[in-house]
């Protein structure tokens, strides 16, 4: 099955973030290989959508953090051996008859760069056979039953291919002689390319799982438990946002009967950042990957989509408002496709007055509330909406983010709690840093002059 998500969810959530900037992807990416990092990137371009799959891969990394796993291999070969598999001309294959006086006089002068590319990748294909081989007997002091055996089990077959067993004699980084090298080469560059080519992916793959365990224990993440879908359930302790320092954690429990979640805060309470939170665990958990929480279980979802920071479509000329009606449209349309679906809003109808955004929020909220297959979690500043929501639909859970006023000034605790708030403190806040005093002093020293 195909996982459901699209641009304005990876931005929203930094999942991939911008070329040198920091994002989720930038937090595990650690790998020892640049094919591992193209293995990664895939993960996260590609969520998964299947509860056997998505627990499998979770089961694979948990191991390899249980028993504190290093990657087995030296990084650098990997770069020769793509580098000399790639090269697929049959006129760049070696012929037995080209080891003449003429060639090594030649390869004194300058050197043969087309033998040296294909001696070192064999002698690099070699040197990778015996490490895997290492590997083998590390695993073999192991627990046998765990999630990588299938894993295991593809590699040594291919291992055990008996074509490769006069190569595995080759003591690693010994110089090979023309002869030999011209055999193996036929061998290994044509013969057994793509066995060569799989076996690399699983290094890769491994590679990927050491370095998601090794991320897991040094910023003590948790892998969640992915339930069947029909649950509709999720349950986060303790989540927080794994790129904010010194994150408040908070705990949420969603259920068929509470299944839109509907969140009021004042302004800076924290809503935006919960809501990533919930936004970044969700996407990782359907990855496979440990999340930043304490616990967590979900009912795997077809996808997510999320509006936080939605921006203005200049190009089309298109209002704010506008453009937020076409995203929640777009959403409907997947929402008609009965799938079960994980869905934020962060201020619906922020771009057009009060009392269209009341109306429209309380209509779409209600509309949304009869999609008891979905999940929904929606902030808004108009906490009348709320009362109107809470006579009308019987499964909306009502929580918001509480201020504490300290001398007059807003504290902000972070932390969940059931409800509905009042709190607005925006003319507060604007007082507090004397806007208006600044205004009103400029327009003092005008007159003055």
């Amino acid at each position: 099955m195909i996982f459901n998500t699209d641009k304005q969810t990876l931005t929203d959530l930094n999942i991939l973030g911008k070329p040198g900037a920091d994002s989720i992807y930038t937090v595990f990416n650690h790998t020892s290989t640049r094919g591992g990092a193209a293995v990664l990137e895939n993960m996260f371009r590609y969520p998964l959508a299947e509860k056997a799959a998505i627990n499998n891969r979770s089961g694979k990394i948990r191991f390899f953090q249980s028993v504190n796993a290093g990657f087995p291999f030296s990084s650098g070969l990997f770069d020769v051996i793509e580098g000399y598999l790639a090269i697929q001309d049959d006129r760049t294959r070696l012929s037995p008859e080209g080891n003449t006086l003429a060639r090594k006089f030649n390869n004194l002068i300058a050197a043969d760069n087309n033998f040296k590319a294909v001696s070192d990748g064999i002698r690099s294909v070699i040197e990778m056979l015996h490490m895997l081989q290492g590997f083998f007997v590390y695993m073999a002091t192991l627990p046998t039953d765990n999630p990588y055996g299938a894993d295991m089990a593809e590699m040594k077959k291919l291992l055990q291919d008996p074509a490769l067993e006069q190569v595995l004699q080759e003591p690693a980084g010994s110089k090979l002689a023309y002869a030999k090298v011209v055999e193996y080469d036929q061998l290994l560059r044509f013969r057994l390319s793509k066995e060569l080519s799989k076996m690399l992916s699983l290094i890769y793959h491994l590679d990927v799982y050491i370095t998601v365990a090794r991320v897991a224990t040094e910023r003590k993440l948790v892998f969640p438990v992915a339930l069947d879908a029909g649950s509709h359930h999720i349950r986060l302790e303790g989540v927080y946002h794994p790129q904010v320092a010194n994150a408040v954690p908070n705990t949420i429990h969603i259920t068929p009967e509470n299944n839109v979640v509907f969140l009021t805060g004042a302004n800076m309470a924290g809503k935006s950042t919960f809501m990533k939170s919930l936004g970044i665990a969700m996407f990782l958990a359907h990855m496979g990957f440990p999340v930043a929480a304490e616990k967590m279980e979900f009912a795997v979802r077809d996808g997510i989509y999320t509006t936080i920071n939605l921006p203005d479509d200049l190009s089309s000329g298109s209002s704010h408002f506008y453009t937020e009606v076409l995203r929640i449209k777009k959403i409907a349309r997947e929402l008609s496709k009965a799938k079960n679906l994980f869905l934020i809003f962060d201020e619906l109808f922020r771009g057009t007055n009060v009392k269209d955004a009341y109306e429209g929020t309380v209509a779409v909220t209600a509309a949304f509330a009869e999609r008891e297959n979905c999940i929904f979690v929606i902030s808004t500043h108009i906490t009348e909406a709320g009362e109107v929501l809470k006579e009308r639909c019987r499964n909306i859970h009502f929580i918001f983010l509480p201020t504490k006023m300290e001398n007059n000034k807003p504290v902000y605790t972070y932390r969940l709690a059931a409800g509905i708030t009042t709190d607005r403190h925006g003319m507060l806040i604007i007082n507090n840093e004397g806007i208006l005093d600044i205004i009103s002093k400029k327009k003092d020293k005008n007159k003055d002059a």
